[in-house]
């Protein structure tokens, strides 16, 4: 494939941002979570980078956990929604996977399999978020019958925050939280990536870092660089072309921008097809050679224009870092009034993708 664009993932910048968070954490384990394809970072290259870091994988399709499973990892890896039928429950026992189990359904589909491989799950507890999980008050007769499962064993008891990353913050759902885990006597994993780094006494047993894994901050008022972190995924595509605007001169569909001088723009050879925010306002952060090069007029499928007035020395060929090092990622996404977890999921298959480790 010879279109200028690629999707550059670096492994090094991940083993960086774990032993980071690891540092953060007073948890006694740290689940790396790996689900949605690692963040679009890619499943496997990822669980293999962090396998002799993390004490184990976070993911939620059974599929994913079967690969690493196959391709050699042996650390306990845990499906987030758990089981989503009777065979899943199954195979769970079959491939050592723990889970979360939060609906009766789940506990029926557990019970037809066999005694002889138990499945480990975790209770899961709606402490407010309200979309998984029995409620605190219905919590420990769940574990009840849980006990009563020879094919479950409770290895752990866990909730999800929905708060953790503003200033909301989590008391209220932990304060719902904590008497019954404190009553269940299983280990306790309720600490996000945000609560990692925010909120030390949710810890509990086992951490659950997800967007932290990835250089990019879960808090909208800083970035993953001023806490440490190292951006693991750069997009970037060369200009194909160079237009000489004059004032009044318009770009793109829509006429979303209209030159008010001179101006030399740069197309470049990326666009929503690519996974590259279409909404994105302009002047959204781009670069070349670490020298700005904001985004000017409506994306496209297939391209989108930056300004490089001021860089005469840009042009066809010049590499445009979209999101990176030198255009954080959580800047675009702000521009596209979205948050990075989606941009790094939505980067598009057609992208062509370096591992560097």
């Amino acid at each position: 494939m010879t279109r200028p664009i690629r999707l550059e993932i670096s492994l090094p910048a991940i083993r960086h941002n774990f032993l980071l968070t690891r540092r953060h954490s007073q948890a006694r384990s740290l689940f790396a979570v790996v689900k949605a394809n690692a963040y679009g970072h890619g499943v496997l290259d990822t669980a293999k980078a962090l396998a002799d870091l993390a004490d184990g994988f976070a993911l939620l399709n059974i599929e994913d956990a079967i690969r690493l499973r196959e391709a050699g990892l042996d650390k306990p890896i845990a499906l987030l929604e758990g089981p989503f039928d009777a065979a899943e429950a199954a195979a769970m026992a079959d491939y050592r996977l723990c889970g979360a189990i939060h609906s009766q359904q789940q506990m029926d589909w557990l019970a037809k399999g066999s005694a002889k491989r138990p499945v480990d799950v975790w209770l899961k507890v709606n402490s407010g978020m309200n979309r998984l999980g029995f409620r605190p008050e219905a919590a420990i007769a769940a574990q009840a019958r849980l006990a009563a499962l020879p094919q479950a064993r409770a290895a752990a008891i866990m909730t999800h925050f929905a708060t953790a990353d503003d200033d909301y913050g989590v008391a209220e759902q932990w304060q719902r939280f904590l008497p019954v885990a404190a009553a269940s006597g299983l280990p306790v994993s309720a600490a996000n990536s945000a609560a990692l780094l925010r909120h030390p006494d949710t810890h509990g047993d086992i951490g659950r870092p997800g967007i932290v894994l990835y250089g990019a901050s879960p808090f909208e008022d800083r970035a993953g660089t001023e806490l440490g972190l190292r951006p693991a995924m750069t997009l970037s595509a060369d200009i194909i072309a160079v237009q000489q605007l004059q004032p009044g001169d318009a770009v793109g569909y829509g006429r979303r921008f209209i030159a008010d001088r001179p101006m030399r723009i740069g197309v470049v050879a990326c666009g929503y097809a690519d996974g590259y925010p279409r909404i994105a306002a302009n002047g959204a952060p781009a670069a070349i050679d670490g020298q700005a090069c904001p985004l000017l007029g409506r994306v496209s499928m297939d391209m989108l224009t930056v300004d490089i007035s001021r860089l005469p020395q840009a042009g066809v060929g010049s590499r445009v870092e979209l999101w990176g090092p030198s255009a954080p990622i959580e800047k675009v996404a702000a521009a596209a009034g979205t948050i990075s977890y989606e941009l790094m999921c939505a980067a598009a298959p057609r992208v062509p993708r370096v591992v560097r480790d």
